[in-house]
This record gives structure tokens, C-alpha cells and sequence, in this order.
């Protein structure tokens, strides 16, 4: 599988705008093994096919990097299996992440994962709830898995105030986005036609957060790394 989950990386990421290198594939393959793993006691993607976990799952994820600016550090909020972000920091050197999971068991594996890949000193875990840890040392919020996403967005986009927003979703997540009165960039992803990367830029320099996420949703188109 591993070698199946390479050749995909390989046979698709052109149409994502990426280039990977060889040891970056290598290291993504060594993330996937780790996922295979771990995957029959923790559950943490619903699906092993290589190819699907390479294209779903790595390179949809990485569409995140080629947005992301020089040098950010973000929180990804309900990484479960460590997506977006553990591809993200395989990819950019210069990126530095907190993985904030509610679940003990994921949170485990996220640290035996981080230290794995050699991302400790980039990367740590927070096994908390979002909501109970302070938003502080990072500029944006990335999800992608976390459960009840949309029922949990109002509370998120509190916590995440004034940070920048990078949200993984579809047609409930776009709604919701509406009625919380988000504007957002929507990217769409490479094969598919209703998974989209929602980006809604925070205005720092203004008083009132609101308004700068009150505009309605626009299309931008997919942007290579």
C-alpha cells in the first residue's frame, strides 16, 4: 500500500499545483503507515484505500500550504488523524502548528506521530477541547474533521477571533458561514465538485470583527503552491 499510496501522490499532484520532492513523498508515506497503523483501534480516517487517503486526504489537505503565508503558525482545531496540518508541515519547513484534540486516545497518537516525523520542534498537541485552551500564539485557525463542525462554528468563530480562517467543507459548511455573517474565499478542490477550502481573512486594524466578515461567499480559483 504504501508504494500505491506514493504512485498517487505522484500521478495527482499536478493537479493540485504541487510539487513534492522525493523526501517529502517518502515522509508522507511514513505519515501514512503510521495512520494504517493505528487506524484499526482509533478509527481515524474512514477509509485506508491509498489512493483515496493520498488525494482526499494529503493533497486536499496541502492546498491549505500554498495559502498559508511565510512563517505562520496556526491552530488546527479537531485534527483527528493530524489533517490538515501534519501534511502541511511535511511540506513547509518555515510552518509551525498547535494540534488542539479533545480526544485523549487521537492526542496520543498525534504526539507519537509529531515526534515520528520528526516535527517536534514545529509542532505540539493540546488534547483539550478547543474552547478550553486560550487562543494565543498563532494568527490563523484551520479545520477540517472536527465533529459537529457546523453546530460548533458560532462558538469556533468567538474563540477565533481576529484570527484568520481556513475551514475544509462542503454545502452545510457554506451555509453555515452565511447565517454566522462569514465572508470567505471558497477554493474548490481538485476532483471534486462540493469539497471546498473556505478562506476568511481577519481585518486587524479594525475595532469591530464583524464587520470584517460580512460580506457574502465568492468563488477563488485553485491556486498552485
Amino acid at each position: 500500500m504504501r508504494n500505491a499510496f506514493i504512485t498517487s501522490l505522484r500521478a495527482h499532484e499536478d493537479l493540485f499545483g504541487i510539487s513534492l520532492t522525493e523526501q517529502q513523498a517518502e515522509k508522507l508515506a511514513q505519515y501514512f503507515d503510521l495512520v494504517r497503523k493505528h487506524n484499526p483501534i482509533l478509527h481515524l480516517v474512514a477509509s485506508l484505500d491509498a489512493e483515496e487517503f493520498a488525494v482526499r486526504h494529503v493533497l486536499e489537505s496541502l492546498t491549505l500550504a500554498g495559502r498559508l503565508p511565510l512563517d505562520a503558525r496556526f491552530a488546527d482545531v479537531g485534527p483527528g488523524a493530524g489533517l490538515p496540518s501534519i501534511p502541511c508541515l511535511i511540506f513547509r519547513s518555515d510552518l509551525s502548528a498547535v494540534l488542539i484534540e479533545a480526544s485523549a486516545k487521537k492526542s496520543r497518537f498525534l504526539s507519537e506521530a509529531i515526534e515520528e516525523l520528526g516535527l517536534s520542534d514545529r509542532a505540539s498537541v493540546e488534547s483539550k477541547q478547543f474552547q478550553e485552551t486560550i487562543p494565543s500564539g498563532f494568527d490563523a485557525v484551520a479545520c477540517r474533521a472536527l465533529d459537529k463542525f457546523t453546530q460548533k462554528l458560532p462558538r469556533l468563530l468567538k474563540w477565533a477571533k481576529g484570527k484568520d480562517l481556513y475551514f475544509f467543507g462542503g454545502d452545510n459548511l457554506e451555509e453555515a458561514l452565511t447565517r454566522n455573517r462569514v465572508a470567505a474565499e471558497r477554493q474548490l478542490m481538485p476532483l471534486s465538485e462540493k469539497r471546498f477550502l473556505f478562506v476568511s481573512r481577519a481585518v486587524q486594524d479594525e475595532g469591530n470583527f464583524s464587520s470584517s466578515r460580512t460580506a457574502a461567499l465568492k468563488e477563488e480559483p485553485a491556486s498552485p503552491v
